[in-house]
């Protein structure tokens, strides 16, 4: 498991980074907090960063349950992809909203991988554990 809370270590700072950037816009673009709008560009930042938030919700306890249940290793590959994914929607998405496709793949199907994986896990887990 340590190769999950490795990944998971890295997506961490990963959001942490996209922060940063999105303090880095507000200062460029002059938005004074708490504004959270007030230029396009600005924007697409906070926007990633809030949708790399939400992405977080589900791939930690995913990654973690799956890892758990059925593989650390494939857990962990799968969190590089997340990770990866998360930086080419960065990129695109700041640069081009309308191009964010394959950075949000990149990151939604190893979620998807990882949730099912964790349920099934889970569950295999239980019906041996009780059946």
């Amino acid at each position: 498991m340590q190769w999950v809370h490795l990944v998971i270590g890295l997506a961490l700072v990963e959001f942490f980074c996209f922060g940063f950037a999105v303090g880095a816009a507000r200062g460029r673009y002059k938005i004074e907090a708490p504004a959270t709008a007030g230029h396009p560009v600005f924007e697409r930042y906070f926007r990633v960063h809030m949708n790399t938030l939400e992405q977080l919700l589900i791939f930690i306890p995913a990654a973690l349950i799956f890892g758990m249940y059925l593989s650390p290793y494939v857990a962990a590959g799968l969190g590089v992809l997340f990770i990866v994914g998360r930086l080419v929607y960065f990129r695109s998405y700041v640069k081009d909203p309308a191009k964010r496709s394959a950075g949000f793949a990149l990151s939604a199907i190893p979620n998807i991988i990882l949730m099912l994986g964790a349920i099934f896990g889970a569950a295999r887990a239980a019906l041996l554990l009780h059946g």
